[in-house]
């Protein structure tokens, strides 16, 4: 951009001297899944004595409270900051901003010359119009019955003459007219086109905030100015193209992050990296705050009304809904840092782009199993079993793409998964691996579901049934009731008996592993029994 002109600086800013205006530009961005911290570098020249560098080219929207300066070549003094009666500045609009700029105003000029043309054309044949009437009136009055026979004959060959030679006028007029409002439609077009071709470069906002900053140099010098400052409009997304190769069990994780900002200024070819930290969120642990009771007579508790009860419970329930969130996304990004440095510069344009960077490949290997769960799906799912020992981290992110021996099997959400952490990836359904779970006998007296006062029975028969062409891994998932009272008594047998229980630390979720030879069938019985006293209640 353009040096401000010192009168300008002056009037702005009246009493004081030696003021030296300068031009900056983002020079580094540091982005983070929501926010980024900026930086931008001006070079200047001073001569000795006291002096104020002036900036009046910061977006609008800078958080001021957040800019940090420093200075190389000179002592730096106070700092000034606004963002209201700027100076104004020049700006540095480029060669293809200009064009476009001109080339829309002058469409919208041929437009309206265009459109004054025909309205003119639309004016001939209203007057021929005029003409005809006034003709077709001419010899009605009592004057024409004195006329004689010679004079009415070219009184009438006068009308039929000048009434053809209006309505000719009329029929060219309106041809003309016609032709000219079909030639329009070519040039409105044309006009957006242009209009769009100009939204496209995408200009900056025009209002901006100052940084006066006061230097002091004993010699003539020649020093650097860094301006660093967070902002909340801009951000980065991580994405991910997972692919299994069935026959290795090798995963390679092809990565990405989509960048955007909204600033109000283009960043053009900037030093960008990319940081998985999250300075928007918590950044501190929780307090917990001493826990009081107290004892009350009974007659001393009041019951709450009915409306108030229910107002006081949303009331305290929704800030501990929104600290929960809040500690799960500490907990999960706490000592975690990785920071991206794309190697070629990267330009950003404000409200507009969404970047798409690429960064390097991550490999691993991973067990595959079929992993069936016959309560929910009808058939069973192809999952990539994996330790993450890239030395990475997988941030979490909607945009993850899973592809299966290079078949597109579907994107949805991927959690964060921590260096060394265990994860289960989904590669898609396998429609010959048919499950099917049936509650057996559900209605005769000894089998099936049975309910007395105190007791209750279920017997349930799992069937996978191969129909592939292939011996598959299966791990097979179903569940059993869980006791959380002495008096509720719970057995269960299954046969054969599961491998796991309690997965995951989840009561009562038990896993059969087996591999399961095409063309076969197995099958799997699970019988429970909930016994409680007489008198009581299932619920």
């Amino acid at each position: 951009m353009r040096a401000l002109s010192l009168p300008l600086i002056f009037l702005a800013l009246p009493a004081m001297a030696d003021d030296i205006a300068l031009s900056s530009r983002v020079s580094a961005v540091t982005l983070y899944p929501q926010g980024a911290t900026v930086i931008r570098e001006v070079a200047f020249s001073a001569p000795a004595g006291q002096h104020d560098l002036i900036l009046a080219d910061l977006p609008q929207g800078t958080p001021l409270a957040s800019v940090r300066v420093t200075v190389e070549g000179a002592r730096m003094g106070g700092v000034t900051t606004r963002n209201d009666y700027v100076p104004p500045r020049d700006p540095d609009d480029s060669d293809a901003l200009i064009a476009a700029r001109a080339e829309v105003e002058r469409l919208e000029e041929a437009l309206r010359t265009a459109r004054n043309e025909i309205t003119d054309i639309r004016l001939e044949a209203d007057a021929a119009r005029a003409r005809i009437t006034f003709l077709s009136q001419i010899g009605q009055g009592d004057g024409a019955a004195a006329l004689a026979i010679d004079q009415l004959r070219d009184l009438t060959t006068m009308i039929g003459a000048e009434t053809l030679a209006a309505r000719q006028a009329e029929a060219d007029a309106t041809r003309r007219a016609d032709t000219a409002e079909r030639a329009l439609k070519d040039q409105i077009e044309t006009l957006e086109e242009a209009r769009q071709a100009l939204n496209a470069l995408v200009p900056e906002d025009e209002a901006r905030a100052m940084l006066a900053v006061a230097i002091t140099s004993d010699t003539e010098t020649q020093g650097m100015l860094t301006v660093t400052y967070t902002i909340p409009d801009a951000g980065w997304q991580p994405l991910y193209d997972l692919h299994l190769a069935r026959d290795s069990g090798a995963l390679r994780i092809d990565r990405g992050a989509f960048v955007q900002q909204s600033t109000g200024e283009n960043w053009q070819n900037i030093s960008l990296s990319l940081s998985t930290l999250r300075p928007s969120e918590q950044t501190e642990p929780g307090q917990i705050w001493p826990w009081i009771p107290r004892i009350q007579d009974p007659e001393e508790i009041q019951p709450l009304a009915r409306g108030k009860a229910e107002s006081g419970l949303m009331t305290m329930a929704a800030p501990m809904a929104e600290a929960a969130n809040a500690d799960m996304a500490s907990a999960s990004f706490d000592g975690l840092s990785v920071t991206y440095s794309y190697p070629t510069p990267v330009t950003v344009t404000t409200g507009a782009d969404r970047v798409r960077l690429m960064l390097s490949p991550l490999e691993t290997d991973a067990e595959i199993v079929a992993q069936a769960v016959p309560m929910l799906d009808p058939t069973a799912f192809v999952m990539a079993r994996l330790t993450n020992d890239t030395g990475e981290i997988l941030l979490p992110t909607p945009e993850a793409r899973f592809y299966l021996d290079g078949r597109y099997v579907g994107q949805r959400w991927l959690d964060l998964i921590a260096d060394g952490d265990k994860a289960d990836m989904s590669f898609g359904p396998i429609e010959g691996l048919r499950l099917t779970r049936l509650v057996t006998d559900r209605n005769e007296g000894d089998r099936g579901i049975i309910t007395k006062s105190n007791q209750q029975t279920e017997a349930v028969e799992i069937t996978v049934e191969n129909l592939t062409g292939e011996t598959w891994p299966l791990r097979l998932i179903d569940r059993v009731p869980v006791s959380e009272q002495e008096d509720l008594e719970i057995t269960w047998e299954a046969e054969p008996m599961p491998a796991e229980r309690d997965i995951d630390g989840a009561r009562g979720i038990l896993a059969w592993t087996f591999d399961l030879p095409a063309g076969e069938t197995r099958k799997i019985t699970l019988d429970t029994t909930l016994t409680w006293p007489e008198g009581k209640v299932l619920r």
